[in-house]
């Protein structure tokens, strides 16, 4: 009898399915980085794997009897060919019950013509044009796979340590929440956070810009967010969109979305959606998201 359990024990361990995370996106956005990031925290990473590969390396990882239980795997455009397997790997792990996770690096064209005439290299894509052509191309080549992405990480203006920090903060803890989300305030003037899953927008309410006593303070300051939400629909706004974000995060949990930004906008990003921002912040904490604050404009001039 202590044999035959001894053997199932050795079995269900070597059947152990490893957890996965696809790290994609952008030349220059920082893959290397997060590999080596999730390197550090004990990941298995394999660079440049294929995607037709990648359900035989969780079929590897799962007969090591337990001694590689998370797997990161980097895949980009110089595995181009392969992108068409894609799709069905990703079936593949879906039907196998693989915990998987895809994280995608985004930044700017500024930001990635900047790095690569820095470093004097030319974009995998580009051939003979110019590097924003090659840009282009692989925005277009990655399009669909960053619409199925759990986590975009918008890295324009982060350098490697932010960047780091970011991934430290959503793959370093073993027990790791349902959902997390950030709530990220912005101005319009400054253009569309690139990472956003949804966009709030605050600039159907007065602006506090306009009034002179508090124009030099922010949404964090009490008297500027007292006027905010004493302004007619600010309150109701906040309860029906805080409702509307309890029956997304519902939902998100449901099919296994971990991540999740709320972009809150105004005109300057410093009055309106600061504001706003804190209040649906608060709220998607008392609903037990684990919730993050950014407020990415808030400095500016």
């Amino acid at each position: 009898m202590s044999t035959g359990t001894s053997i199932e024990a050795g079995e269900a361990a070597e059947a152990a399915i490893p957890e996965l995370v696809i790290i994609s996106g952008m030349s220059g956005a920082g893959r290397s980085t997060a590999a080596k990031c999730l390197e550090d925290l004990g990941w298995f990473v394999v660079d440049n794997l294929p995607p037709a590969l990648i359900p035989t390396m969780v079929d590897l990882g799962a007969r090591s009897q337990g001694n590689v239980a998370r797997i990161a795997v980097v895949v980009d455009v110089r595995g181009r060919r392969f992108f068409d397997n894609l799709k069905e790997s990703l079936a593949d792990l879906k039907a196998k019950a693989v915990t998987r996770r895809i994280v995608f690096l985004e930044a700017s064209d500024e930001a990635l013509v900047r790095r690569f005439e820095s470093v004097r290299r030319p974009h995998p894509l580009q051939g003979d044009g110019r590097i924003v052509d090659g840009i282009d191309a692989e925005r277009d080549l990655l399009r669909e796979l960053r619409g199925d992405a759990d986590l975009v990480i918008d890295t324009s203006s982060l350098n490697v340590h932010e960047l780091r920090a970011k991934l430290d903060a959503q793959f370093a803890g073993e027990d790791e929440p349902e959902l997390r989300a950030t709530v990220m305030s912005f101005g319009y003037k400054y253009g569309l956070p690139v990472d956003a899953d949804l966009v709030v927008d605050c600039r159907f309410l007065p602006n506090p810009h306009w009034v002179p006593e508090l124009r030099p303070f922010t949404g964090l300051n009490d008297e500027v967010s007292q006027y905010v939400f004493n302004q007619p629909g600010a309150k109701e706004f906040l309860d029906r969109y805080a409702e509307l974000l309890r029956l997304i995060a519902t939902g998100y949990r449901r099919e296994g979305k971990r991540y999740v930004t709320v972009a809150v906008g105004c005109t300057g990003g410093k009055h309106r959606s600061v504001a706003m921002s804190e209040k649906l912040a608060r709220r998607l904490a008392s609903d037990g998201v684990e919730t993050v604050i950014v407020h990415r404009d808030m400095g500016r001039e």
